[in-house]
């Protein structure tokens, strides 16, 4: 019989486009039965608030493609005619921008980033909130959903160092 497997990710950023794989990563590893810790830390401990307000931050993305199949149909494949940088700095976009990634990924059949924290949770997913990161942003454990555990790194390093697979999300 062989030992569970273990997975130990770490999640520090928090726009939209980010907020996906740590969640996709660890609910597919709970489905496959291994058990599964997610480090929380900087931009990525606003994940754990009870209500996400993600957005996609084009500006901070320069490899985000300048044809996105968003939207509804005879829009999707636009090509955009400017540089990612000038699409994060035109007012509105990140808005907009946000609003056609949730469409797109409602009409693909794409779980929300909260129902895919919830299917971790219940799938037994352990959530580490980093208490520096709290300490610096002025966090509370309060605005945070319920099940999470808040501590340093070592915390979640005893865990990592016997882990079969990290990554750094």
């Amino acid at each position: 019989m062989s030992e569970t497997k273990k997975m130990a990710l770490i999640a520090s950023q928090g726009t939209l486009d980010w907020a996906y794989p740590p969640f996709i990563l660890a609910s597919t590893a709970a489905a496959m039965d291994m058990e599964v810790q997610i480090f929380f830390t900087f931009y990525g401990l606003t994940l754990l608030k009870k209500e996400i307000k993600a957005k996609v931050a084009p500006q901070a993305n320069p490899s985000m493609p300048m044809k996105m199949p968003f939207g509804p149909k005879g829009f999707q494949n636009i090509n955009w005619p400017m540089p990612n940088i000038l699409m994060g700095n035109v007012p509105g976009f990140e808005t907009m921008a946000t609003s056609l990634m949730k469409k797109t990924f409602k009409n693909k059949g794409v779980a929300t980033i909260e129902e895919l924290r919830d299917i971790c949770l219940e799938a037994g997913v352990k959530f580490i909130g980093c208490t520096m990161t709290m300490d610096v942003f002025g966090f509370d454990k309060d605005e945070f959903i319920d099940g999470v555990v808040v501590g340093g790194a070592a915390t979640f390093l005893e865990f990592a160092v016997e882990a079969d697979i990290q990554l750094f999300i």
